[in-house]
């Protein structure tokens, strides 16, 4: 089949979106897909108001028509919803071509995070943007209620995958030797070899809180770094906020941005995974962290209350001091066991099922399968 993905979400960005349709798409090429993915890396970009770490599409009307008139795709995906996505769906929909969509961002709670502007109206907007798909992909069960409660009823279930060959608590062979030879040990990484070098070299108080991802307004980061810990809070990851946060808490250690295989490191190095997001649909790292063997600390709200649920692989609590507390009485077994539940394999299979090929009259694709054991949704 040949497919093709629109998305305003690509390297060398490094988000739960950009590995969830990586990881998709290596999947379905290796299956003997023809992929094409429509990137911002392929237009004249701008910076994003607030996030200039995320470059925009300019004027990407014209190519995407030429894509659609020559690559002859027999379906069609939505990824995200800015310049790329907007003007896919508009030629999409105005050919009459039917097609995907994907929800992967709280966009109305990160709206108001940083504005203030109340979430009605731009779930007014996501509502008329997703309406004409087929299928609305949706990471979580609790996501897509509170999206039907906003009037989209094509929500259907896509869960997620963890990479357990790059994510586990074995120890490394960069960890044993402490240096990098790309010939010898391919799967090592400089970067990887120079954050063990300097964690080898400071003393680490014991225990460990980590978090992982955009140090940005929307993730709520306030509400762990003010907590009262013992040990060492640790952040891996970079965003709009990071310079406010870092000179306001100091003590904390600040990695920057970490690519994957160095970021495996500080996973199996942490004592609790803290995900103080209150609007993320999924959280990727949490399958990470728990991959790795590190429990998780979180609010009982949507994404934690999916992944992590009543597993017993972390704590969820609205106090987040008291999850974090809790979460280290947590054999790191359980987290290893639950994580190992969610695959890419699933995750690119109920993609393929949910897509809606073009010529051919479909409604609502049928629920594809999950393969894990379903969470209740109670903290």
């Amino acid at each position: 089949m040949r497919i093709l993905i629109a998305t305003d979400a690509w390297a060398p960005q490094v988000n739960g979106v950009v590995q969830t349709v990586s990881q998709v798409v290596a999947q379905l090429t290796a299956q003997g897909h023809e992929v094409r993915v429509i990137h911002p890396g392929l237009f004249k970009t701008i910076p994003c108001p607030t996030y200039p770490e995320i470059r925009l599409a300019l004027w990407p009307f014209t190519r995407l028509r030429n894509e659609l008139n020559w690559f002859k795709p027999q379906a069609v995906h939505i990824v995200t919803e800015g310049p790329i996505g907007l003007a896919m769906r508009l030629l999409a929909h105005g050919r009459k071509l039917p097609f995907t969509t994907a929800y992967h961002t709280q966009f109305p709670e990160y709206v108001k995070a940083r504005s203030g502007i109340p979430i009605r109206f731009t779930a007014a907007l996501l509502r008329w943007f997703h309406r004409p798909s087929k299928a609305v992909m949706v990471p979580t069960q609790s996501v897509i209620n509170t999206l039907k409660s906003r009037g989209l009823t094509s929500c259907v279930l896509w869960q997620r995958g963890v990479d357990l060959n790059r994510f586990n608590p074995q120890q490394s062979a960069a960890s044993k030797h402490l240096s990098y030879s790309p010939r010898d040990l391919p799967l090592d990484d400089a970067q990887q070899v120079e954050l063990l070098r300097r964690l080898n070299a400071c003393s680490i108080e014991k225990p460990v809180f980590l978090y992982a991802g955009r140090v940005a307004v929307e993730k709520n980061l306030d509400a762990f770094l003010s907590l009262e810990l013992p040990g060492e809070k640790w952040i891996a990851g970079d965003g709009p906020a990071r310079k406010a946060l870092e000179k306001q808490y100091p003590e904390a250690r600040w990695f920057g941005m970490l690519n994957h295989v160095a970021l495996a490191e500080l996973y199996k190095k942490a004592d609790v995974f803290v995900f103080p997001s209150m609007t993320d649909t999924f959280g990727l790292v949490l399958l990470e962290a728990m991959a790795s063997g590190c429990p998780v600390a979180a609010f009982p709200v949507n994404g934690p209350l999916d992944v992590v649920g009543d597993s017993g692989a972390g704590v969820l609590d609205w106090n987040l001091k008291t999850a974090a507390m809790a979460a280290l009485k947590i054999e790191r077994q359980v987290p290893l066991e639950h994580a190992r539940s969610f695959t890419w394999e699933n995750c690119a299979e109920q993609f393929q099922g949910y897509l809606a090929p073009i010529g051919i009259s479909a409604s609502v694709p049928k629920q594809v399968k999950a393969t894990h054991k379903p969470i209740s949704n109670r903290p």
